[in-house]
């Protein structure tokens, strides 16, 4: 029978449409359709309403994505979300990134960081009318337009210093929308398992399936008494959410329809097969070996330095979770002919275009001359770019920039140094203290410099303060001597350097503050040219895509915007899928496997206390039987149901969905039909990596933590019986 539902569930992939789209919530009511075949009984009126349930309990983390769990302002999300958290509350004393962490009352909650922040969305507004109105034909002036229109409606939204507020392009500029934020400045650290349960396979397993990764954590929001946010303080409350989202302690079976919301980072779906092309053949190899440098470096410095290794934690993942994915989109595209299906579609659009004479005929033509030259730009500065990477030198970088734009008013400062920012700037000198080490800082800065050295865009200026001319320096030495005369490694220092004028950077004997001096110049006009060139991209990408779109809506194709980081749904259901290697993936994973995978050598070195608990068999009351659906439904069309399907007889660890997601969407909730919480998007497939330039309905699955194991952790492993107290949990 287990043969006949697996083909079962091969076949209904096949015939399904494609669950494709990052929705913008607006957009649900069009797809209400989409949404009610896959079982999703929750109105799509209600997901368009980002100010009821459930759509205001899902929240932005600047970098993924949360939702609120309880009425005291509790967060769930990704373990590799809160990773940064966790690692800034961890000591030799108690490493709570080996160890895990509990809070077992709400005034043993730490701080998450100065840098934390928890972002609400309110309000989406199309401003399109407002950031198009009578901007000027030449480039700079035109980008230049769009940036101050941008700011003037910023600064509006933002009265209520409580919200930060932004403007976000989509399509490419076709279309403008000003997102207002609840930002949330004190954020806790509340639970989160060791990282041998929230990263169980490392990097092995990164973008593989079967998983059995426990991806969570929860975080909580704090505010002021007057429950407006504040600046962290022990005086703060929880804050309480406007809703909080129900937990389905059930969970999901195969076949179920689910969707997820969240803030997907960045795709490239309407890009040009030219844009692939330089992705493919320079940007990510020349990136991939960059970063597979730098990992080899820390890792090296990290085993003879306990310190490095737990300050250098955070960057190791994320850079290793970058690598898996550039090696994911390298492979990808020599095993499926991505290059070859852009290209189609793009002769197959030409063709549609030249049956529609009273459009522009030039306007790929025109577009790939701009592309050019912006390809020819980023390889040009490439090499330039890295050779700042300095951490010392970046801050230096953007203190300087900032004293020269005090120098404005504030409205025409350029963003990212407006009174608006320096808070957040603060905070970003302040964390340095906590991820950074002079011997690493200056050897991987010393890799970015030889790099530099070895190609022909050179800039005289940073050679110059370099000496790199001079057959007698070594380069290596000079560093050192940099290092040792700046007081940049001291966060008193760096903060004091925010209030300071011009002529007391330009009179500086700091090393790195005189760095920065001198290649100012260059770094703006190097900004100059992109925004000229930004400016003249800002009328040909919308022309293109307005075309794109009606060719598009011509086919009867779903039409959304690029992932750019704004508040987006996707939706699919439960299934597996035929893998690369020929094997159909099962749609759910078991503790089993859990065992099964156990070495005791990182990074499959799963917990005593967990092992135990599943060799026990202490599963309580999560237990599941069967998940799959009652053979006498949809399956008995196709196959005789007289055999009962396999029983599960475990708890279900991770399950694959065919929701359409990408980096930002780790920690988005998974909702049921009922828009219930099932579980916590973490990561995608292999051979789904692609999905970021071309969506492949048959391969394309995302990977999720099961909100079954997520509460069996919490009862069974680590007895978090006071946050499962807060928890609304349901049953079917």
């Amino acid at each position: 029978m287990r043969i006949a539902l697996v083909a079962a569930l091969v076949m209904t992939s096949g015939i399904a449409t494609a669950d494709e789209g990052q929705w913008q919530p607006y957009q649900m009511p069009s797809i209400a359709d989409k949404l009610s075949e896959r079982g999703i009984d929750i109105p799509a009126e209600k997901l368009a309403d980002l100010t009821s349930y459930p759509m205001n309990a899902v929240v932005g983390l600047g970098y993924c994505t949360a939702s609120f769990v309880s009425p005291q302002g509790l967060v769930v999300t990704n373990h590799h979300c809160a990773f940064k958290a966790i690692q800034y509350n961890t000591k030799k004393e108690h490493n709570y990134l080996e160890q895990g962490f509990l809070a077992t009352s709400m005034d043993k909650e730490p701080t998450a960081g100065p840098n934390e922040r928890l972002y609400i969305t309110e309000a989406v507004t199309d401003v399109t009318a407002q950031i198009n109105q009578g901007l000027s034909q030449d480039p700079l002036s035109r980008y230049e337009d769009i940036q101050n229109h941008s700011k003037e409606l910023i600064k509006s939204c933002e009265a209520d210093a409580n919200y930060r507020c932004n403007v976000r392009s989509f399509h490419n500029g076709l279309e403008y929308y000003l997102i207002k934020q609840l930002m949330i400045r004190d954020v806790r650290l509340v639970y989160a398992p060791p990282e041998s349960v929230g990263a169980y396979g490392g990097d092995i397993d990164n973008y593989e399936y079967p998983r059995h990764s426990g991806d969570f954590a929860f975080l909580r929001a704090y505010v002021g008494k007057d429950g407006q946010p504040a600046a962290y303080s022990d005086d703060n409350i929880p804050y309480k959410p406007k809703s909080y989202l129900k937990i389905n302690a059930d969970g999901v079976k195969a076949g179920d329809g689910v969707f997820v919301a969240g803030y997907p980072g960045s795709t490239s779906r309407y890009n040009l097969t030219s844009e692939l092309k330089f992705a493919s053949d320079w940007l990510y190899p020349t990136q991939a070996k960059r970063y597979q440098l730098q990992i080899d470096t820390i890792e090296a410095m990290g085993q003879k330095d306990a310190d490095i290794a737990i300050k250098y934690a955070g960057n190791m993942a994320s850079m290793a979770n970058r690598m898996k994915k550039l090696n994911g989109l390298l492979a990808g595209f020599k095993a499926t002919d991505i290059v070859g299906i852009k290209q189609s579609r793009e002769d197959n659009f030409l063709a549609w275009l030249k049956q529609n004479p009273k459009l522009n005929q030039n306007l790929i033509a025109e577009l790939e001359v701009l592309l050019a030259e912006q390809q020819q730009a980023f390889q040009s500065n490439y090499y330039f770019t890295n050779a700042q990477s300095s951490t010392l030198l970046t801050a230096a970088n953007s203190l300087y920039r900032l004293a020269k734009e005090k120098q404005k008013p504030d409205a025409e400062r350029e963003q990212g140094y407006q009174e608006r920012d320096l808070a957040m700037l603060s905070s970003r000198l302040k964390r340095i203290d906590s991820s950074f080490d002079v011997k690493v800082d200056k050897t991987l800065w010393l890799q970015d410099l030889n790099a530099y050295l070895g190609q022909s865009n050179r800039v005289a200026a940073l050679d110059k303060m370099l000496s790199v001319n001079s057959k007698d320096v070594d380069l290596a030495a000079k560093l050192d001597g940099l290092y040792s005369l700046t007081t940049l490694t001291d966060q008193a220092q760096r903060l004091a350097w925010m209030n300071a004028d011009v002529n007391a950077f330009e009179t500086s004997a700091d090393p790195f503050i005189r760095l920065a001096v001198a290649l100012y110049d260059t770094n703006m006009a190097q900004e100059k040219t992109e925004k000229i060139l930004d400016g003249k991209l800002s009328t040909a990408r919308p022309d293109y895509m307005a075309a794109v779109i009606e060719y598009y809506k011509a086919n009867n194709w779903p039409v959304y915007p690029d992932a750019n980081g704004t508040l987006r749904i996707s939706y699919g259901m439960v299934d597996g899928y035929q893998s690369r290697d020929a094997l159909y993936k099962q749609p759910f994973t078991r503790l089993d496997g859990i065992v099964a995978k156990h070495t005791g050598v990182e990074p499959y070195n799963a917990p005593k206390k967990l092992l135990d608990a599943i060799n026990e068999q202490r599963f309580g009351n999560h237990l599941v039987k069967s998940v799959y659906q009652d053979p006498r439904g949809w399956i008995c069309k196709l196959f005789s149901c007289l055999d009962k399907p396999e029983e599960f007889n475990s708890v279900p660890v991770n399950f694959l969905s065919s929701v359409d997601t990408t980096g930002g969407n780790s920690g988005s909730p998974v909702f049921n039909g009922k828009g219930e919480l099932v579980g916590l998007n973490f990561d995608s497939t292999y051979e789904a990596i692609t999905k970021d330039w071309f969506f492949n309905p048959t391969i394309t699955r995302a990977v999720h933590v099961d909100i079954r194991y997520i509460l069996w952790m919490m009862d069974e492993v680590d007895h978090a019986e006071n946050i499962i107290q807060e928890l609304d949990l349901v049953r079917n």
